[in-house]
Order: structure tokens, then C-alpha cells, then sequence
């Protein structure tokens, strides 16, 4: 039976959270940390010694002997080295353990080892990290000990961003400053602060840990290069909301505990809709606190898997012919005394501050379509966007018919007057209760969805940090805000002019909303007409950063330096060729040391089989091994002339020099190459006889767990 605990008990006792402070700290220490997280004062050195200290103290009383600053730089996941809190032997024999202030606020990781698309050369090493005080440090515990963690930013000497946090920070601020603009024009003198909210939804696969071993493919790439479906996918709908097996229920367990325990909110766990693919998902929090949360749910998810003899997939597309995984990024914006601006209220048509938002965010994502895109772009998101299992490429808004009518209205008049009331539920069951339904259903094929006092966007991918796409948010919509609130500020007649600008947003912006099925062919013909980009690779959408209107929105906000966003883009296009270049090379290993050699014992098998039986008995009818042979035969060296092709491709890619040409021959020819190899392998993979065939199949990986 499992060990019983209370999750109140034990939610967040690895966080030095605000308890923990107000419990540790000296009165004025504690006040001036308060004044720092919550208004950005300067945090002077005499504070962080008190604070570093209690920190260590407390760390140690946890178990821990070392610190880290922990950040999140351009690879794709977080990056720590550890320090011990040893500092000088003594007299006695003894050590001194102490942690200081400056050791606190800043390190040195190297910078030159790190991505940085030009902004740091290799010879330049030193970067910095800085504490980022509004997200709580932790203490870590697993095999390796426990290890206090410092969430940090990280830039290089020259001041440059050098990883997701920063700028993420930096949108903040910017949103921040817009929305109060925005607030006092509206008669809000309480409000002193808006936060973006963030609840990203987290996707992924769990298999059986001996069968992943045993897939070459999944530990070099995270997914499946090869593989035949199964008899039976996902068709019937029997996973999603299932009931959840033993096995993984009892991992969950452990994942929920790990998390509580470092004051991450997990709230919700259910199978997803294809055969071992899963969801956990928190309550909201501040934007950076949520990306670090997300962050740390993806390596719990990971490292609690392995205590189970399971893997944890967190790639978009692990198998191909079922659904892929994403993360739903749900997002609000909300005062410091509880006020949600995306709230429209029990009236929104007569709501104006909240249409004003509404149709801010319109205009927003209207313009910078191309851009929130790009921000979702991602190597493994190219298999999920666009295919009829995750919104499609074209970005839209979903209203709901709610909003949508209150937009007609003005749209028509100019006026709202009024709005649509959820109507009564009646399942026919006497002993159910009828009760009053939402005024709107839910859309869940839109890209960027409202959904009650939010929205979801909906197309970033599983493995990927959500600070991109948050940051995109952030920025777009304080632009918005921005340009509403200069209009606003010269108006004479303020109730008058915010009217006709909402009106003005609604006209101008109309295009950008739609309901109604996003998988639809005839909803891509109608985004055509209405000249909404269909962007359909990652390769595509990059270059939307270094779009003039998107440089320029950064820039204002100080998001972003041009200079940045370069280092991004050719950062993003290397990752690109990396990432194919690695998926077509474990493809040559696995065909060409694997598949080739087992299809040729089998073959050998089979064509002994036939001679024996000729000798054994010659007038047999032996047309079926026969044919079966020649099938295979045809088969392999269909395989063996498509992996020459690969070789060649690969050869070709990995010589040319790192930039947007190379991203694209990898899109347009390394990925034509590898997808000609699978085709035959995957034939082969029907026909070979299972306990020759080198590798689990589909059947055995997402069934069998």
C-alpha cells in the first residue's frame, strides 16, 4: 500500500515563499524584500547577505550542501552548476559553510557554451546570472542530494539576453505599464499593478522504460523515426478520460507529491486521446513563476518516470497516426487587488473597459499574427500544426457566440446593447437538475480561444518553453494598449472617443475572429480570402522576428534589441538543421545496422525454408513463401536504395553553412529523404517476423505499459 500523506501538509515545504520569509527574516529585512518583489526597488547588498543567509540556513535544514543558479538559456530546457556552501577550511578541522549576498545575486556561468547566435564569440566566455527575486528559490531533492535552486536570468557581460527569461521579464514590465495607462483613463486610482497570469497546460507520452531502451530512435530524437500502426490507434475514444491504469496512476501520485512539495499548483491529471498519452496542468500563477513551473513539472515528469521503470516523452509527435502532444497556454491579465481584465462580466456589452481589452487583443494578434506564429515554432510542432489533431497554422480568434454577437452589434451600430444569456440545460433525467449552461461553447480547434475570463493559445508545443509565447503576448498586446491609450489621453470627450475606438477595432480587425471548425478545408480558402497568413513550418515562421513592424514593437518596450533578435532568428534556424540533421543520422544508424541486417536473416531464413521444403518435397505448392520473398526482397532494396539517398542528403546538408539555406534543405530535401526510407521500413516492419524485427513496435510501446 503507498505511503499516505496530506497534500496541505506538505505543499510547498521546499520553497523559500513568503512564509518562510516573514518567518526568517528580521522585520526591515523582510519589508525591504516586500518592497523589492512587489514594486522593483533596488535591492542593496546589506539585504541580500541577511536574505542569503536565513536562505542558506534554511536550505541546509532541508539537506542541502549546494547552491545553483538556475536558468533557462536557449537550448531548449534549464541549465545549473552546482556550488557547495563550503567557503574556508578552519583551525579546528572543520569547514566554514556560508553564503553571502553576492553569491546570491549574481554568477558566472559560461557564457561562449551557450547558444547566442553571434552575440557572445567563442573566446568571449563570461555571462552572468541574476537572481530573479519574484520567483521563490527551492530546494531540489532527489539521488543527487538536495540542492538549493535560485531561478535566474542570464545575459552576456555586454548586457545582451541570453536566455527566455529575460525578455520575459522585460514583456512584463511593458504590459505592466500599458494596462495601469489603460486603467487610469477607466477611473482605477487603486490598481497599482497588472500581472499577465499564465496556467500552461503540459501534454505527454509515458512507455515502458525497457521497450524506450530498446528504440534507438527515442533516445536520440524523443520520437518514433520508424514504426507501422498498430491494429488498433485511437479510433475509439476508449483513452481519453479513462480510467488511468495502476501503473501510471501511481506515478502520478509521485509527480503530483514532487510538485506540491516545490509549490507547484498541479491540479488537474487525465489520460489525453491517444493510447499512453496523458495531461497535468496547475492552477494559474504570475507569467515567470508559471514558466519556471512549467519548467519544473517537465523534469519531474522525466525524473519521477525513471523511480517507475517508465519514460516520459515530452516531444510534439512521439508516433506517428495518433495525436501529438501540445500545451495549452492560458492566459489573463490581473491587478494586484484581484481585478481580472478579461472578466466581461454578467453584461459584457455594457462592460466598455473590458471591450476595450477585448478588441485591444483583437487588433493585437491581428497584426502581429505572423509573429505569435513564430513564437510557437518549434522542430517537433511541425508534425502537430495544421494536422487536423492540433489548431490549425492560421491564426484565429474563437469569441464564442457571446462575444461574437456583442462584436456584431457594434460592428452594425457602433453600439452593444445587448448580451446573450446562457439557457437552460434539460437532460430529460428527472433526478438530474436542470441548470443554466455558459452562454457559449468552447472552440477546440482555434488557436487563440476566450474561454470564460481568458484566453488559450493553443498552439505551442509540448517539449517547448512557453516564455516565447508569452512574451509575444505580452508585447503585442501593450503595443495595443499603448496606441488605445495615446488616442484616449489627447480625447476631449473621453466616453465618446473610447466608444468610437472600440468600434474602430471591431471594424478593422474583424477578419482575425472566427468560430467555426478550424480543421476545415473551406476555413483555409476563408482565411485565404480574408489574407490570414497559413504559415506551415517552423523554417517559415522564423522570420517573422525580424519582421520591421516586430523589431519596432520590441524595441519600444525594450523586449528586445534588434541585435537580440537577430541572435534569435539564426538560433532558431540552426536548431532547425540540427535537429533534422540528428533524426536523418539516427535513421542511417538504425537502417543500416539494424533493419538491413535483420530483414536480411529473415530473407535467409526464408529462402532456406523454401529450399528445404523443394528438397523435402518437390511438388509442393511453395508460391506463397515465394512471393512473400520476393516481396521482401523488392522491399529491401527499395530500403537500402533510400537510405544511399539520406546518406547523400545528409552529407550535402551537413556541408553547407549554418543560415536559412540549410534550415530550408533540410525541410525541403533531408526530410523528403527520410520520409522516402520509412515507407518501405514500415512495409517491412508488417511482413518481418516480430521476434526477428529489431526494435518494439507501436503495439508493444503505447499499449503495453
Amino acid at each position: 500500500m503507498s505511503e499516505y500523506f496530506n497534500a496541505s501538509d506538505i505543499f510547498g515545504e521546499n520553497v523559500f515563499n513568503d512564509a518562510v520569509m516573514q518567518a526568517r527574516l528580521p522585520k526591515k529585512v523582510y519589508k525591504k524584500m516586500r518592497e523589492v518583489i512587489e514594486n522593483g526597488a533596488e535591492l542593496d547588498l546589506a539585504t541580500a547577505d541577511v536574505v542569503a543567509h536565513e536562505m542558506k540556513e534554511w536550505a541546509i535544514e532541508k539537506g542541502a550542501t549546494h547552491f545553483t543558479h538556475w536558468f533557462q538559456p536557449l537550448t531548449g530546457v534549464t541549465a545549473e552548476k552546482h556550488d557547495s556552501f563550503i567557503t574556508a577550511p578552519m583551525s579546528n578541522g572543520k569547514v566554514l559553510m556560508s553564503f553571502s549576498g553576492k553569491e546570491l545575486i549574481k554568477g558566472e556561468p559560461d557564457a561562449s557554451s551557450f547558444p547566442s547566435g553571434g552575440l557572445r564569440a567563442t573566446f568571449e566566455a563570461r555571462g552572468y546570472t541574476a537572481w530573479d527575486c519574484t520567483s521563490p528559490a527551492f530546494v531540489r531533492q532527489d539521488a543527487a542530494g538536495a540542492i538549493l535552486c535560485i531561478p535566474t536570468a542570464f545575459c552576456s557581460y555586454t548586457g545582451e539576453a541570453l536566455d527566455q527569461k529575460t525578455p520575459l521579464l522585460r514583456s512584463m514590465e511593458a504590459i505592466n505599464e500599458q494596462a495601469i495607462r489603460l486603467l487610469r483613463l477607466f477611473g482605477n486610482t487603486t490598481s497599482s499593478k497588472v500581472t499577465p497570469s499564465v496556467g500552461p497546460e503540459q501534454e505527454y507520452f509515458i512507455v515502458d522504460r525497457e521497450k524506450y531502451l530498446q528504440r534507438k530512435d527515442l533516445i536520440f530524437t524523443g520520437r518514433t523515426l520508424f514504426g507501422a500502426m498498430p491494429p488498433k490507434g485511437q479510433e475509439m475514444d476508449d483513452h481519453y478520460f479513462g480510467a488511468i491504469r495502476e501503473r501510471i496512476a501511481a506515478y502520478m501520485r509521485d509527480v503530483n507529491k514532487e510538485l506540491w512539495k516545490l509549490g507547484v499548483t498541479a491540479k488537474t491529471q487525465h489520460n489525453e486521446v491517444a493510447p499512453a498519452q496523458h495531461e497535468i496542468a496547475p492552477i494559474y500563477a504570475e507569467c515567470n513563476i508559471a514558466v519556471d513551473h512549467n519548467h519544473l513539472i517537465m523534469e519531474t515528469l522525466k525524473k519521477v518516470a525513471g523511480r517507475h521503470g517508465l519514460q516520459c516523452l515530452l516531444h510534439e509527435k512521439p508516433f506517428a497516426g495518433v495525436n501529438g502532444s501540445g500545451k495549452h497556454n492560458n492566459w489573463s491579465l490581473t491587478t494586484d487587488d484581484g481585478i481580472n481584465l478579461l472578466d466581461p462580466g454578467k453584461t459584457p456589452h455594457e462592460n466598455v473597459q473590458f471591450l476595450l481589452v477585448l478588441t485591444c487583443i483583437l487588433k493585437a494578434v491581428d497584426e502581429h499574427a505572423e509573429l505569435l506564429r513564430a513564437a510557437a515554432a518549434d522542430v517537433g510542432n511541425d508534425h502537430r500544426l495544421g494536422a487536423n489533431e492540433a489548431p490549425p497554422a492560421i491564426l484565429s480568434v474563437f469569441l464564442g457566440d457571446q462575444l461574437g454577437d456583442v462584436l456584431t452589434q457594434l460592428i452594425r451600430t457602433g453600439t452593444a446593447t445587448h448580451s446573450l444569456k446562457g439557457e437552460k440545460l434539460e437532460t430529460g433525467v428527472k433526478t438530474i437538475p436542470d441548470f443554466t449552461k455558459d452562454a457559449t461553447d468552447r472552440n477546440r480547434t482555434s488557436p487563440f480561444a476566450f474561454t470564460g475570463n481568458k484566453f488559450e493559445f493553443r498552439m505551442a508545443g509540448s517539449q517547448d518553453s512557453v516564455a516565447p509565447s508569452n512574451v509575444v503576448l505580452n508585447t503585442i498586446v501593450a503595443e495595443a494598449f499603448a496606441e488605445a491609450c495615446d488616442t484616449l489621453e489627447k480625447a476631449d470627450d473621453f466616453n465618446a472617443a473610447v466608444h468610437d475606438l472600440i468600434k474602430k477595432y471591431a471594424v478593422e480587425h474583424q477578419r482575425i475572429v472566427f468560430n467555426g471548425d478550424g480543421y476545415s478545408e473551406e476555413w483555409v480558402a476563408e482565411a485565404e480570402k480574408r489574407g490570414l497568413p497559413n504559415i506551415k513550418s517552423m523554417v517559415e515562421a522564423i522570420g517573422a522576428y525580424m519582421d520591421p513592424k516586430s523589431v519596432a514593437a520590441f524595441e519600444k518596450f525594450n523586449v528586445f534589441t534588434k541585435t537580440e533578435l537577430e541572435s534569435r532568428v539564426e538560433i532558431e534556424y540552426e536548431t532547425y538543421a540540427k535537429t533534422i540533421n540528428i533524426e536523418a543520422k539516427a535513421m542511417i544508424d538504425i537502417a543500416g545496422k539494424q533493419i538491413i541486417p535483420a530483414v536480411i536473416r529473415y530473407t535467409t531464413q526464408l529462402s532456406d525454408s523454401i529450399n528445404g521444403v523443394k528438397a523435402a518435397c518437390g511438388a509442393a505448392d511453395i508460391s506463397a513463401q515465394t512471393e512473400l520473398l520476393t516481396e521482401v526482397s523488392s522491399l529491401l532494396a527499395e530500403t537500402k536504395s533510400a537510405l544511399t539517398k539520406l546518406i547523400e542528403a545528409e552529407a550535402a546538408g551537413s556541408a553547407m553553412a549554418e543560415g536559412r539555406d540549410q534550415a530550408v534543405y533540410y525541410r525541403d530535401t533531408v526530410k523528403a529523404a527520410m520520409a522516402a526510407l520509412r515507407a518501405p521500413v514500415d512495409r517491412l516492419e508488417m511482413i518481418v517476423d516480430k521476434e526477428i524485427w529489431p526494435m518494439p513496435s507501436y503495439g508493444d510501446l503505447i499499449f503495453e505499459v
